[in-house]
This record gives C-alpha cells, structure tokens and sequence, in this order.
C-alpha cells in the first residue's frame, strides 16, 4: 500500500494487468487486509473485479496460489507483490500460447546473482534447472527469477494442499524433474524491489530522470498532481525540478522543494522550510524553517519547526517530531521511538 507518487503501489500493479487487459484480479492477503480492502473495495473504480482470499496462517509462494484455486479457470498470472516493473505483460502471454508448456517466467539480468535464484534454460528457452542463490563467481547465469509467472492450471496439481509451499524450492524444480516444460522470458524490462528504502527512493528518481514510465492509471479520478521536469517553461522558482507534487499541496513563503521532492496530497510546508531528495507522503505537515534531505516521511506526520531530518532517516505515519529535533541519518522513527 506504500505510494508511488500518490497511488497506491498495489493500484499502480493492478492497473498493469488491467492494460494488459485482464479484469479479474485475487489477492492472497494475510497480515492486516484491512487497509487494502478499504482502498480497492470490488475493484469496480478500476474497471476490474477482485477475489480476496485471506490466509489464517502464512501459506508460501506455492501454498498461497493453491489456496486460490476455486477462482482460476484458465492460465493465470502471478505477480510478487513488491516487485516494480514496466515488463510487456501482453508479449508474455503471446509466447506463453506460442510455445505451449505450463508456464512462462519471466527473468532479469543483474551483475551480482549470487544473492537470488537463478533460472538456466537453453537456446530455446525451455528452463533446465534453478539454482537458488549460488556462490560468488560460480553462477551459471545472471538471469535469475523476476517474480513474474504466467501459468497454466495444471501446475496447482502439483502442489500439496494446505500446508506452507515454496514455488521456487519444491513446486518448479518438481515440474523439471516431472519432465514438464517451463519458459523463460528473459528482458531487460525495469525491476526493482520496493521493500528497502533505498530502493523505494530510486524508484522515484528512475520516474523523475525518464527511466520508469509509470503506466495509465485504471481510475482515470484519482489525482496524481503534477511533475516538474527540466526543461518545463513556467516552474515556480522555489520548486527545484525534477520534483513532484500531489494535489493540495501548499507551500508557504520562502519554502523550496526539490531537486527530486516528491510531496504527496495535501503535504504543508511551512515558511523558509526546504525539501531535497526526500518522499512526503500525504496529509503531512513541515513547519517552519524546517530542513530535509533525503528521507521519507509517511503519511499524517508532523515535523516540528526548524528541526532537521537528515539523510536515510525514515519518519512513520502519525509521528510528531518535536521544535528543533536532528534526526540523524537512517534513523527510524514511529510514534513510540522518540527523536532525541
């Protein structure tokens, strides 16, 4: 549910597969489902209809595709749900009903794969083995798996019921062993995972800079605000491009955004406070004389005035930082650890 300029990530993916054309979408939901069904409901406001099905207990990559079962009726995506990607969804279906099989997964080229699991597959594309993070200049390949899958229902008879399953470690090498035939999709689309700050960060220089192109959103309502990029006649001269800023964001007299701010709706900045390099999300509030660089602060924070945020430092939602405070690089901050 973290925002990419904000949207929801989570609405940015499905708003993919509805380009893509695909209009049903189950989400495997676990550990508070609640701030997902608030925000998506049926899925109508985006043109889709969504399945939630709720594990009581953790299930794993596999576990959790069979536990969703009943809903699948015919070749089916699976997405991992903190992966950022511009991948051609469309050309992987294409090869999946060119070459046949029981699934097609798609691969990315990294320089170091010795800390994911690698995928080895001939000229054809037909996968021969995974090999799951295999030491320092012993890799056979740096293609390694995306996270991306495309596959036919008769994979789900291959994995037990009820019980937590790794798609990766039991059911795929089973499907090898078994003598079925798995695809490779190898590209050298955007990937990016999302779940590390620093990784969340380039996410959204890679938009400001033009390297990720932010696909259309399936609820064309939703208000995004606007990106100021180099180049653009009329930018405000306290805003500082590339930056972006949502809807109803306000900055008072002497406040500078940017190089590379990202402010969500309804962000306040108060007088001579200045954001660099820094993601604010929505319904926050940065006093006067405030300095931050570098940072992410969540949603309904309060900075106090002229306190500093200094580069790494993540704030979470609801935290009030004090008149004053330094909080020091990577520092992490909720409404139970005070800043000193």
């Amino acid at each position: 549910m973290i925002p990419i300029f904000g949207v929801p990530f989570l609405e940015r993916m499905l708003s993919r597969l509805r380009e893509a054309g695909i209009t049903h979408a189950i989400l495997a939901a676990g550990y508070l489902p609640e701030a997902i069904t608030r925000s998506l409901g049926d899925g109508s406001r985006l043109g889709m209809n969504i399945t939630y099905v709720i594990e009581a207990t953790p299930l794993g990559t596999a576990g959790a595709i069979r536990n969703v079962a009943e809903y699948l009726t015919g070749p089916f995506f699976v997405l991992n749900g903190d992966i950022m990607t511009d991948l051609d969804l469309v050309a992987m279906i294409a090869l999946h009903r060119g070459r046949g099989g029981l699934g097609v997964l798609h691969l990315t080229r990294v320089k170091d794969p010795s800390a994911f699991g690698c995928v080895v597959h001939d000229a054809d594309g037909r996968v021969r083995s995974f090999v799951e993070k295999p030491p320092h200049g012993q890799e056979l390949t740096n293609e390694i798996n995306a996270g991306t899958y495309l596959l036919d229902p008769a994979v789900l008879e291959e994995i037990p019921r009820e019980r937590n399953v790794s798609i990766e470690r039991e059911t795929f090498p089973r499907l090898l062993a078994s003598g079925a035939a798995l695809y490779a999709y190898a590209t050298d689309d955007y990937w990016i995972d999302i779940g590390r700050p620093e990784h969340y960060h380039a996410i959204h220089r890679d938009v400001l800079d033009g390297a990720l192109r932010l696909g259309a959103l399936a609820d064309p309502t939703v208000q995004q605000g606007h990106f100021y990029l180099p180049g653009q006649a009329g930018i405000p001269g306290n805003i500082l491009a590339p930056s972006f800023l949502g809807a109803g964001v306000t900055l008072a007299d002497g406040a500078v955004v940017g190089p590379y701010a990202v402010l969500g709706n309804n962000v306040r900045l108060g007088s001579n406070a200045s954001v660099s390099r820094s993601i604010i999300w929505e319904n926050s509030a940065v006093e006067a004389g405030v300095r931050i660089e570098g940072a992410i602060i969540a949603s309904d924070a309060q900075i106090g005035r002229d306190a500093t945020i200094q580069p790494g430092a993540v704030i979470g939602h609801r935290t009030i930082i004090a008149p004053e405070t330094i909080v020091p690089s990577d520092a992490r901050i909720t409404p139970e650890v005070k800043a000193s």
